[in-house]
């Protein structure tokens, strides 16, 4: 019987949260020990049909949801994701539609500006938001504001002593 990875999902933020955890957990470099090359391919499918299907519903950290359109394609985020797992030491935050990554981010500077990635320096992170924002008014939100508005669930990827270990 095949797995629906995305049937509990009912936003986009839903479907995002899904598959940062599927991806971690299926991705063939992050599995030594079992192929599942297979797997993570019917799992990238069942979530590009998902990602579609509610990437333009949204909730705040009240459970409300509302839709926004939004231009973000299911392989832009999927591509982010994929290459943030290959970066070791790094906090990646979803809060809203709004990726946050902390951590060990000086060796991935770069790479954070190559994939779209910009640095805010009050808050001390990095930060991906598809599409364009027109800030509202003069106030800045810190991190704890942003998380009570949007909602937050956190990911970390494997520290580098991990890293030696599996390989």
């Amino acid at each position: 019987m095949k797995r629906n990875y995305f049937e509990n999902c009912r936003t986009a933020e839903d479907v995002k949260q899904a598959y940062k955890k599927y991806a971690r957990e299926l991705h063939p470099d992050c599995n030594h020990d079992k192929d599942t090359t297979a797997e993570f391919q019917e799992m990238q499918r069942q979530y590009t049909e998902a990602f579609n299907r509610y990437k333009n519903v949204h909730t705040n950290a009240q459970g409300e949801t509302y839709e926004k359109e939004t231009g973000e394609t299911a392989e832009e985020y999927a591509d982010i994701i994929n290459e943030l797992l290959h970066m070791y030491g790094i906090v990646i935050e979803l809060c809203g539609s709004w990726l946050w990554i902390t951590g060990n981010t000086k060796e991935y500077k770069d790479q954070l500006k190559a994939l779209g990635f910009k640095f805010s320096a009050n808050k001390a992170a990095w930060y991906y938001h598809s599409g364009e924002y027109k800030k509202r008014g003069k106030s800045k939100s810190s991190m704890q504001d942003i998380r009570n508005m949007y909602g937050s669930t956190t990911f970390a990827t494997a520290t580098e002593e991990k890293k030696q270990l599996t390989a």
